[in-house]
């Protein structure tokens, strides 16, 4: 059964995290995406890792191959005059263009947005930038520590312990990126849904990285609007037990703030003397002192195992969690009965296991067709499909411009 967007042609370019998982989502549901990347190098993903054996090589980066698998990969030389005449030719015939070329770089390598408007007035046209493509910020360059920063989210990331007086933190990896991509993926097919439903026509979409960072800080802003107030880091929490301990062999996640909550952990702590001092009276007074609470509450979380307190936690209607590593999930029994999980074998890199579809689609399914393309790989299919003969094909490579 195809997928939801079959049919639907992409062409995407500029590499990176943020593009990169904008048309990973939108293949994954069955659109025909073509990744553009250079001649010399490719991706900058293929040199970003993790790598089998920690050995670099640019057909085994885990990053690449997970958003790229059912992609099509050209490579196109976009500084060379007939590099971006071919670019402009493909992007006549597709119904997305999605890029993340730097602005002040945009028009130099085919991507003026009035002229490839102008050749396919249908094209939905969605660039992702740093700090977008307006403003004073808008050549200014950033990557992931900068933007995590930028829009305000590495100061409110919970550090459990040390509070404001810990240095802001970035999560791992892309984060920042990535939402940026799903913002791009949403709103291309927002445009393209305009299009088919009221006849829209083509659009540019601005995607700025900081913005998309920005609007999931959910009511921080609004704290501040109201009342002056920076929201809190959460290190030093207002109310306790709501925090991270040490298992027997793990992380558990213990949430009991309500009395009724805490008085079911004490009777199955086996009612301790420590429970029934003052200093422990409320969770108001828990949080004031808990620093001398929590090795109490360590002292016994590190004599059970995480699945026992886990289970233990659902039996007396406790919020306790396990703390996953990434192990823990992919052995995970749940995820094991939804068939979250799939694998997709590799010419190069083998046979790996990659996050799937976060949202299940009944009739139009979410599916892994095909692995990454290597380098280059798809070139010649594509650009006969645009017209080109196998002599003028022969050329441009000869000319390096593919």
């Amino acid at each position: 059964m195809p997928g939801a967007l079959a049919g639907m042609r992409v062409l995407e370019c500029g590499g990176g995290a943020a593009a990169g998982y904008a048309t990973k989502l939108l293949a994954d549901l069955g659109a025909d995406v073509i990744k553009v990347e250079t001649p010399d190098g490719g991706d900058v993903t293929r040199r970003r890792g993790p790598f089998p054996g920690s050995v670099p090589h640019p057909e085994r980066s885990g990053t690449f191959l997970y958003l790229n698998a059912n992609k099509r990969g050209i490579t196109l030389d976009l500084a060379q005059p007939r590099g971006r005449e071919v670019l402009a030719r493909l992007a006549g015939g597709v119904d997305l263009l999605v890029h993340a070329i730097p602005p002040a770089e945009m028009a130099r390598n085919g991507l003026d947005v009035e002229a490839l408007l102008r050749r396919n007035p249908g094209l939905i046209l969605t660039t992702i930038s740093p700090f977008g493509i307006t403003g004073p910020y808008r050549d200014w360059r950033a990557e992931e520590l900068t933007l995590s920063n930028a829009g305000g989210w590495a100061w409110l990331i919970d550090v459990d312990a040390g509070g404001a007086e810990m240095p802001p933190l970035k999560a791992f990896g892309q984060q920042a990126h990535l939402q940026a991509g799903m913002n791009a993926a949403a709103a291309s097919l927002a445009a393209l849904l305009a299009r088919q439903l009221n006849g829209a026509g083509g659009q540019h979409i601005d995607v700025s990285i900081q913005e998309c960072v920005m609007a999931f800080l959910e009511m921080n802003f609004v704290h501040f609007s109201y009342g002056g107030r920076i929201a809190s880091r959460l290190g030093q929490r207002l109310v306790q037990p709501w925090s991270i301990l040490p298992a027997k062999d793990g992380l558990v996640f213990l949430l009991c703030v309500e009395e009724d909550q805490w008085r079911r952990f004490v009777e199955w702590m086996g009612n301790p003397e420590f429970a029934q001092w003052e200093v422990f009276a409320d969770r108001f007074a828990r949080a004031s002192t808990w620093d001398a609470l929590r090795p109490y509450l360590e002292e016994w979380t590190r004599q059970h195992t995480v699945e026992e307190i886990y289970r233990g936690g659902l039996e007396r209607r406790l919020a306790f969690a396990p703390v996953s590593t990434m192990g823990d999930l992919l052995r995970d029994e749940h995820l094991a009965v939804r068939g979250f999980f799939a694998e997709i074998a590799h010419p190069e890199a083998g046979s790996l296991r990659y996050p799937g579809a976060p949202a299940k689609l009944g009739a139009t399914p979410w599916e892994l067709r095909s692995p990454a393309p290597l380098l280059g790989q798809h070139t010649a299919v594509v650009l006969a499909e645009a017209g080109y003969g196998a002599a003028e094909i022969t050329h441009l490579r000869n000319e390096g411009v593919v």
